[in-house]
């Protein structure tokens, strides 16, 4: 039997719960960009709105190592399975309460003070999300099948980020805009019910992974594995967050913060532009293909690397291509920034995992993701935003350059764990 199907539910888990990962954080950056400024942020300029909301976007990467240490204990402790089903239902009930919160208008501080808590609890249960979805992958794939059965859980990237775009274009589509700011925008988290109820069906079917059923039968889990990472492999953390900032900062500049800009500075409607980053999104699902195609026949290392130097070169042209003026550049950018985007994040889940041991692999890529996720996912697009305030928005690209050179350098100096090799 082919090893896809073969591994088809395992697989089906690992992709699900990444899916409802991007479609809860990509709601959340679509709503911070379009609305969430001036229901949640009082404040005296559009663009001050707008750099608030995207703040209260980035706690959520400020909670994901709290989370990353929280979920690595019990996943290196108890096992991937049960922790990876607390984490989904932490991360989607606190997308489903964002539903219920009540404006600045009609609470005053109590309204934004609840947005950040709800954003911090996201960003916690997604602490131990991919960590654990990849690890489910990975550590049941067959040899020679690991960067394609890790890159389960990027996919889940693209079909979230379609989800959810495509939803708030047919609200788009469909509601005035006055409509849309009081009521519409609660829509897709009260949706997000849906997909969290699918993706608990499929976790709750699968079993343990085989290397960690090995690992507790050879040694007993460590007591606090968190110890153990820092003590022994704070290298490999420090490369393997390094690693990953890359893709951190394009998915987060190519889509909340473009459309920010996009629907503001460069005056485009706003389902016109979401309609252009849905059809750039189909460029990230290629690129993360091909990329894994890539890791399986060289090493994830060689196919981060690629992806690494392109991001620099990336970096130099995102700027002047979203301001150029045109649509259709502007959809080029975004596409060859996702494609870009395919290449540094696709392998991750089978490369992080060679960094480190069995018995504090779910705590050690979980920080080292998570870690990164904060200056690529939260200080990158607030950078950005605060240059566009300025008027120098046709730099923003820069910012991809420098976190491509960093990314190149971590995974350059990373080390293969032995027995991972």
């Amino acid at each position: 039997m082919h090893p896809i199907r073969a591994h088809r539910r395992i697989l089906a888990a690992a992709l699900v719960g990444t899916a409802v990962e991007f479609y809860d954080f990509y709601i959340y950056a679509t709503a911070a960009a379009l609305v969430f400024g001036p229901l949640f942020f009082p404040a005296e300029s559009a663009a001050a709105q707008t750099l608030f909301a995207l703040m209260s976007f980035g706690i959520a990467f400020v909670a994901r190592p709290v989370g990353a240490v929280a979920f690595g204990h019990f996943g290196d402790r108890i096992g991937r399975k049960s922790t990876l089903v607390a984490s989904l239902m932490l991360m989607g009930g606190s997308t489903l309460l964002i539903a219920f919160l009540p404006t600045y208008a009609m609470a005053g501080w109590i309204a934004p003070a609840l947005l950040c808590v709800l954003r911090f609890g996201q960003g916690f249960g997604l602490g131990g999300e991919w960590g654990g979805a990849a690890l489910l992958a990975v550590e049941n794939a067959p040899k020679g099948w690991e960067a394609r059965f890790g890159a389960a859980p990027q996919l889940g990237a693209p079909v979230g980020f379609l989800a959810a775009n495509g939803l708030f274009l047919l609200l788009g589509l469909g509601l005035s805009d006055a409509d849309f700011a009081a009521w519409g925008w609660r829509v897709p988290f009260l949706a997000s019910a849906v997909l969290v109820g699918v993706g608990l069906w499929v976790r709750l079917k699968i079993g343990e992974t085989r290397a960690f059923r090995e690992a507790v039968e050879r040694e007993a889990p460590p007591p606090v594995p968190l110890a153990r990472l820092l003590s022994h492999h704070l290298g490999a953390v420090v490369a393997g967050s390094a690693g990953v900032i890359a893709c951190f900062s394009i998915f987060y500049l190519a889509t909340a913060y473009a459309l920010a800009q996009g629907t503001s500075t460069l005056g485009y409607s706003r389902e016109t532009f979401l309609a252009v980053q849905l059809a750039a999104n189909c460029f990230l699902a290629v690129g993360i293909v091909l990329a894994a195609i890539h890791a399986d026949r060289a090493s994830p290392r060689r196919a981060l690397l690629i992806g690494a130097v392109a991001t620099v070169v990336l970096g130099l042209a995102f700027g002047p291509g979203l301001n150029a003026g045109s649509l259709w550049l502007v959809f080029a950018t975004l596409a060859a920034a996702l494609l870009v985007m395919g290449y540094v994040y696709g392998p991750l889940g089978a490369w992080l995992p060679t960094l480190f041991p069995v018995p504090v692999r779910y705590s050690g890529i979980s920080v080292a993701f998570n870690g990164g996720g904060i200056i690529g996912g939260a200080v990158t697009p607030v950078l950005a935003q605060m240059l566009a305030v300025e008027g120098l928005g046709a730099q923003a690209g820069l910012l991809l350059s420098v976190a491509g050179l960093v990314t190149l350098l971590g995974v350059s100096l990373a080390k293969v764990w032995p027995s991972a090799a």
